[in-house]
């Protein structure tokens, strides 16, 4: 697997809002994953989820994480992003889970009435995979 920074035309995927996994570890070291949105910038990841989370409980614990990122035209098509969450933040007006629902649906997130934190992935290292082999061939 490759250390950042990935190459731009990696980088210019990740900025589409692409369907994605999050994957977390457990207290026994077994994997939790969960379907999330996400946005990319500056080479790092922005998640955020709801306060009762069981993903938020294991990153708290511990930060080692990854996303896997699907082309929503061809699941085939994907990048993974392996590394660490660097920040956990509450995010008090809602501004970053707005973000990440217009980037996804077009409007602000309806829900207003549950705690929101937002997560910063930084990534360490990545895999890409188009069709029959590694990305770019």
């Amino acid at each position: 697997m490759p250390r950042v920074p990935v190459p731009s035309d990696v980088s210019e995927f990740l900025a589409r809002p692409n369907p994605a996994i999050v994957a977390t570890l457990r207290p026994d070291g077994s994997p939790h994953t969960a379907a999330t949105w996400y946005d990319w910038e500056d080479g790092r990841v922005l998640l955020n989820m709801d306060e009762s989370r069981v993903r938020l409980g294991h990153l708290r614990r511990d930060p080692r994480a990854a996303l896997t990122v699907l082309d929503a035209e061809d699941w085939y098509r994907h990048v993974s992003l392996i590394g660490r969450v660097v920040t956990i933040e509450v995010d008090a007006d809602l501004a970053d889970i707005d973000r990440l629902a217009i980037r996804y649906t077009g409007h602000p997130f309806r829900r207003r009435d549950s705690a929101r934190l937002s997560a910063w992935l930084e990534p360490h290292r990545w895999h890409a995979w188009s069709g029959g082999g590694p990305w770019g061939d």
